[in-house]
């Protein structure tokens, strides 16, 4: 019996979730609600030719729209969504750069980009937990 180590992922786009799921910039909120569950998700990237202009949560559209009493089927994605928000490239280390990133920012949810480009989504529960007593290992 062979014993494998059990180390946890270190890059990004080891434990992102692919594919992107997005929708156009000029989608209305309630077709990004539709999508979010249909797809059982929580976010959407708001995207334009491929490119990434911003992330939009259920929790935007709940803060941002129907709180104020605006009409979701008149209102863009792009209004709503978090523009130009806090990324992260495909070859960064999950437990240190995806987790400082995550921590400063107070985010769950980082895109994945690469050349301007999503490529997935990292989530605050696809970082390993650090172990207690050991700090992070060295490069």
């Amino acid at each position: 019996m062979s014993q494998r180590s059990q180390e946890p992922p270190r890059c990004v786009r080891d434990v992102m979730t692919r594919p992107v799921i997005s929708v156009h910039p000029d989608a209305s909120l309630v077709e990004a609600a539709q999508l979010m569950r249909a797809q059982d998700i929580g976010e959407v990237m708001v995207a334009h030719d491929g490119e990434l202009l911003g992330v939009l949560t259920d929790r935007d559209i709940t803060l941002r729209a129907v709180a104020e009493g605006v009409d979701p089927l008149a209102v863009t994605c792009h209004t709503v969504c978090t523009a130009d928000p806090v990324t992260i490239g495909p070859d960064e280390e999950v437990a240190t750069a995806a987790a400082a990133l995550m921590r400063r920012h107070a985010v769950r949810r980082l895109p994945v980009v690469e050349a301007g480009r999503p490529l997935g989504v990292i989530r605050l529960s696809d970082v390993p937990e650090p172990t207690p007593g050991r700090g992070p290992e060295p490069p």
